[in-house]
């Protein structure tokens, strides 16, 4: 009984050992990606910055979108009706992205 836990003990060290080996040759082959991902996270932080910014100053968005009707106001409409296309598309794959979902689920349970 003892020689078996024995082993096991040996068997758990190289194990731990071998997963340590592998943790480091993920990372090394991985650090690529890392500035990629260190690149999308300072743009996600910037737009939350700025959407946070102007959550709490309302009368600098409304300045700006003011002053981009009174100067160029068909520019202004355009990129408004982008703007509710592409919030209405952002909609609809919210609704409908969890009825899939179930679905899904629905059919392999």
């Amino acid at each position: 009984m003892a020689k078996t836990r024995i082993e096991l003990a040996q068997q758990r060290a190289r194990l731990v050992e071998r997963i340590a080996a592998q943790r480091v040759l993920l990372a090394h082959d991985l650090a690529p990606l890392q500035r990629v991902g260190q690149a999308g996270n300072r743009v996600s932080n910037l737009v939350g910055d700025v959407l946070a910014y102007l959550g709490q100053h309302p009368l600098a968005l409304a300045a700006a979108l003011g002053s981009l009707m009174l100067f160029k106001p068909r520019a202004a409409l355009r990129w408004a009706r982008r703007g509710l296309f592409l919030w209405r598309s952002w909609r609809a794959v919210q609704i409908w992205q969890p009825a899939m979902l179930l679905g899904l689920l629905r059919r392999f349970i």
